[in-house]
């Protein structure tokens, strides 16, 4: 099964109402904004960082950009990084671009929620591939997924 299989069984199985739109490859935010027809703030951009020594996945309004000072601050880490292409492929099976919002039990990721996040009405997000999204209300992914809420975003 598909991560995008995945997802859709997921919120099916739990009577959320989402819509999804097959585009061209997307590779940038802006990119997967104009296929899917939304303002690129609402899209939530999914970033796995290694924190120390563990993985954890970060989802923000792709409009935004990490502030990695936060994040070091919050987790009082030594160091901090994006993973690489090749890691994220071992981790997740996936490739940039591609990496959907969700931790388990789609992804085997600590989940962490951007306060940009619930500021729209709406999330939308590549499903697992990159000619695939997911748009949905802010409100159904918060019941959905498990994650800590704080704020790691800057301009």
């Amino acid at each position: 099964m598909t991560v995008f299989d995945s997802i859709s069984a997921y919120l099916t199985e739990r009577e959320i109402p989402y819509r999804t739109v097959h585009h061209e490859p997307t590779f940038t935010s802006e990119e997967s904004a104009k296929a899917r027809g939304e303002d690129v703030k609402v899209g939530g951009k999914a970033i796995v960082m290694k924190i120390d020594d563990s993985f954890k996945l970060f989802v923000l309004s792709a409009a935004l950009k990490v502030d990695s000072k936060m994040i070091k601050e919050r987790f009082k880490a030594k160091s901090i990084r994006f993973a690489t292409k090749e890691e994220l492929l071992e981790l997740t099976g996936l490739v940039p671009g591609s990496v959907p919002p969700f931790g388990a039990p789609i992804l085997p990721l600590e989940l962490y929620v951007d306060d940009s996040i619930l500021e729209n009405e709406r999330i939308a997000f590549n499903a697992g591939s990159l000619t695939d999204s997911v748009i949905m209300s802010v409100q159904d992914y918060r019941t959905v997924v498990t994650a800590e809420q704080f704020r790691f975003s800057a301009q």
